[in-house]
This record gives C-alpha cells, structure tokens and sequence, in this order.
C-alpha cells in the first residue's frame, strides 16, 4: 500500500466523472425534486467503473432524500466497482489538479470540499478508502493531496491508510491524519486547555455502566453520543434524574460528558460563530442568534429576523477588525496547537470575553447556498474565503513533498 504509481496522464483514465455532492446539495436546498433525477440515473446504471460514478450519485440522492440506509448500500457497492472519482470544477487544462482523501460514509462525513473550490480554475478527484473498499492500483498524478475523511470510527481505516501510503506520497498532503485524531472532543481539551484568552469545557467520554453507577457529575453538563455531529443526542441534563431518563432512550454505550456553560449576552440571546482557519488565518463563517443555548444556524431562524442577520452582516463583514482581532492571540496560539492546514472552529463569547469553544473540525460545510436576496452580505464573504483556500493550496504544491 506504500508504493503506488501515480502515473502522468493517467487522470481521465483513472477518474470516473460524477455530478457530486455539491451540484446535488444546492439542488436540495433549493427544494428541487430529485426523485426525477433519481430515476433518469437508475436506468443508466451499469455493472462497471461508468455505473460506480452513477451509484455515487445516487447514493447521495437516496441521502438527501432521507434514506441514509439505502444511500450507504448503493455506496458500498459503487466503490467495489471503482474508488476514484472527479467532479472537474475546470475541466480545460485546470491550474492545479486536487487529490481529496476520503473514507466510505455518510454524505456528511468528509469535508465537503467541492463547496470549497466553487469557481476555483482546478479540477477535484475523489479517493474513497475504507472497509472492503479496494485500494487502487493506480493513483493519478496530482498537485496536491488533502485529506477530507473524518476522526471517527467510519475515518480511522482512512487513516490509517492514507499515512502508510503518505510516507512516499510525490506531492504534498495536507491535514495530517495524526493531527485530525486529535480533534476528538476529549483530546481536544487537553490541546487547548490553558491557550490565553480561550476557555473550553473538561470534556471526558463516559460509558453507560460508568454514568449509571456514578452519577455524581455536577450538574448541569452537556451530553452526546461518541460520533455524534450537529446535535445528533445532544442535550443539557440539569439532574441525576434528567441522566437517567436520557439514558433510557439511548442506544449507545459511550459518551462525551462536559460541564453546561451559559454563554448568553445580555440580552439573553446565545450567539454562536462558525471560523474557518485557513493556513493560519481565521474567516468569518457564520454567526446563529437564538433564544436557546442548542443553536445552530438551520434552528435560529436567521432568514425570518431582520435585526440578526444585521448584526450577522456587522460581525462578517467588520470580522478582521473586531472578532477577529479580538481573538487574535487565541486563534494564533489555537492554530499552533490544532495544526492543521484548514480546520473549523464553533465557538462563542463567554461573558468575560474569552473564546469559547465548542468543536473543531475539518468536516464541517462552508456553502454559499443560502439566497443573495436575504442574505445579501454573504457572496463577498464567502468568495474571500473560498479564493483564501484556492490560494493555500497553490502555495503548498509550489512546494516539495518532504516539507509540505
């Protein structure tokens, strides 16, 4: 597994095309109907590497139509037919040829890079690695390599490959696999804990058995299930009575357990930021404003309030001279601890003023979706951001593999 080839010109053979995520998820969000598409893709399916790229797809279909089971199967399938796939963003002779890193999952699992690279002159190749997926024999030749696949049980065998294969990779790879280990919810604390100007909450994972039999856990705390993303078993539980009722309606066994810290203004709103951090620079995501501390921007009904898309329009575009300037020596100090070569931070303000963290990761979706008539401020924001990644990535490949 450490010594591919990585052929010259071998990208058009290697890379079966597909619509991919990104075209497929505006086309959601605008609330098109896919099931047209679904059946147009299904009568052209074919037992080969062509059909794998059609199965990919429609697995992301079944997904976004909520039918994850189904979604995963098609995967599985697809990918004993082939592992590599483009979604050329530029496909007539591409500035930079892109190699992303991902491990057979769910839609939301990797970093949703083709979103990242709208408009960018680069074309975007796909590898997909995991359980009874089949290693190519062949990778073509890129620019540059990134690793999109999570820190998870889904991600670890991606992992685990992509460092065995990087120890001869020809180009630069970014975002080591060992460092995307460590922003798992608990290590994560122990990186940061005492950055100057940051606050984050002991996180500690519990078992069931443990929580049962020792519930003396200071309440209030925040709990959720190992693997758990955008609010999948989170809540505050406020007693020992409250723990055991949650536990009763899980299923999981382990759990990330961390002290409830109020983080409301005083106007008695929560605010919580999305910072992307790219080759150590921090850009401005977006900002939720809810009544309720368990916010995220889909629950905060932003596109329905006037005065909070203000103040989110304020905070993006002002973001290097206040937030983050603000922030400036825990972001620093923060990148330095992570890194990593492009990560996502969800934080907010506590009420002395320190940046309070919630997660990292590199998974996370930076989209430029959401309708220019409501939310005029953010085609600006978001172009920034997306030319700051484009340029990271140049840069890097400009340089030799041994000191990426």
């Amino acid at each position: 597994m450490t010594d591919l080839p990585f052929p010259d010109g071998a990208w058009d053979q290697a890379c079966v095309a597909r619509l991919g995520l990104a075209p497929l998820t505006r086309q959601a969000f605008a609330g098109h109907d896919l099931f047209p598409l679904w059946t147009e893709l299904m009568d052209k399916v074919s037992d080969d590497a062509v059909g794998a790229g059609l199965g990919m797809d429609l697995s992301v279909i079944a997904q976004l139509r909520g039918d994850k089971a189904t979604g995963l199967a098609i995967q599985r399938d697809s990918l004993k037919l082939h592992q590599i796939f483009t979604t050329e963003l530029k496909p007539h002779a591409p500035a930079l040829r892109v190699l992303a890193l991902a491990t057979a999952s769910d839609m939301g699992a990797n970093t949703p890079i083709e979103f990242l690279l709208a408009g960018q002159d680069m074309a975007l190749a796909t590898l997909y690695l995991g359980h009874d997926v089949p290693v190519p024999s062949q990778i073509p030749a890129h620019d540059i390599a990134i690793v999109v696949s999570p820190a998870s049980e889904d991600g670890e065998h991606a992992l685990t490959a992509i460092e065995q294969m990087a120890a001869n990779w020809p180009v630069p790879v970014l975002n080591a696999p060992a460092r995307i280990r460590e922003l798992e919810r608990d290590r994560l604390y122990h990186h940061l804990a005492g950055v100057p100007g940051l606050a984050i909450p002991p996180t500690i994972r519990m078992h069931r058995d443990e929580l049962e039999h020792n519930p003396a856990l200071g309440f209030p705390v925040i709990i959720r299930p190992f693997g758990s993303h955008a609010g999948r078993g989170l809540e505050k539980l406020d007693t020992a009575g409250a723990l055991e009722a949650y536990l009763a309606k899980r299923d999981e066994d382990g759990f990330f357990v961390s002290p409830f810290v109020d983080y409301s203004g005083k106007d008695g709103y929560f605010r919580k930021y999305r910072v992307a951090m790219i080759d150590g620079r921090p850009f401005p995501v977006h900002m939720a404003i809810a009544d309720q501390w368990q916010v995220w921007y889909l629950n905060a009904d932003m596109a329905v309030n006037v005065a909070h898309r203000t103040e989110e329009a304020k905070w993006m575009t002002f973001f290097d001279e206040t937030f983050a300037r603000r922030h400036a020596r825990a972001f620093a100090e923060m990148n330095g601890r992570v890194g990593l070569d492009y990560f996502l931070i969800d934080c907010a303000e506590t009420r002395d003023g320190e940046l309070l963290i919630f997660e990292v990761d590199h998974c996370a979706i930076v989209h430029d979706m959401d309708p220019v008539n409501v939310y005029p401020y953010k085609p600006p924001a978001m172009k920034k951001l997306f030319d700051a990644f484009a340029a990271m990535l140049k840069r890097r490949a400009a340089r030799p593999a041994a000191n990426a």
